[in-house]
């Protein structure tokens, strides 16, 4: 919601649109979510047995036949709104990925994992900007700059249960690669992200006093996640890492009402 405030916000903006804009992009991005939460509960009712047991389907409240008709339903439905708004072809392509990913076990591998992450995260965003406005070549480097980001630095998700993940046969990236050297290389990722926000997003927008402000946020952000991969090596400290890098995602997108 935060890029369709940014898309609204660019270029003239329309106080007397905005409740229609606000209330179309909380419809599509609640049915986006919808369609990945039920496939995700679908494809992973045996491992929430173990691990999610309060969950509708492990616990009978919902059965698996119900769970499929609510998917398929909820998928026609958010065609029809992506194809109402002018972004079906996002939608499509998160539908499908989000297929690979819950259905097709893409999920367990740690590339093919990224690889979706990043690809429905650029879907995410397109559609964002798309449904108020045409993409820009400002806004295309806005929304690929965070899809590129996913590939690598995503995987500190990842960091959070290696134990876990290894009973359950997943081959995720610091599973593949050891602990260590994937807490440098991540380290180092984040270390050079503010290089690429400042010179790719803030610099093309001058030297305004907000967008200097933006640029220390996320550099701040980005530094202190790759210091605690350096020195805290906890599934726990892990997981605050990791919720450190979703703060400096909606910061970002934050950014982009202001900079843009």
């Amino acid at each position: 919601m935060l890029f369709v405030l940014a898309a609204w916000h660019s270029d003239a903006p329309d106080l007397a649109a905005l409740p229609r804009t606000v209330a179309w992009g909380l419809l599509y991005f609640w049915l986006y979510c919808c369609v990945f939460c039920i496939s995700n509960q679908i494809g992973g009712e045996a491992e929430d047995r173990i691990n999610k047991p309060g969950r509708p389907l492990v616990t009978g409240l919902v059965s698996r036949r119900g769970a499929w008709v609510r998917w398929l339903i909820y998928m026609a439905l958010f065609d029809i709104v992506g194809a109402f708004l002018g972004v079906l072809e996002w939608t499509i392509i998160w539908q499908v990925v989000l297929t690979f990913y819950n259905l097709g076990s893409w999920a367990r591998h740690w590339w093919t994992k990224n690889l979706v992450m990043m690809i429905g995260l650029a879907a995410q965003l397109a559609a964002a900007w798309q449904m108020v406005r045409p993409i820009t070549p400002s806004a295309w480097n806005w929304l690929l700059l965070p899809a590129l980001i996913m590939l690598s630095h995503v995987s500190l998700q990842d960091m959070r249960d290696i134990a876990g993940d290894r009973v359950n046969g997943r081959r995720t990236f610091p599973i593949i690669f050891d602990e260590r050297p994937s807490r440098i290389f991540l380290a180092v990722c984040f270390a050079l992200l503010p290089l690429a926000t400042h010179f790719i997003l803030m610099v093309p927008a001058g030297n305004a006093p907000a967008v200097i402000a933006c640029d220390i946020l996320l550099a701040a952000i980005s530094l202190v996640i790759a210091a605690r991969l350096l020195v805290t090596h906890t599934p726990q400290a892990h997981h605050r890492s990791y919720m450190l890098f979703t703060y400096w995602y909606c910061f970002l997108l934050a950014s982009a009402i202001i900079v843009l």
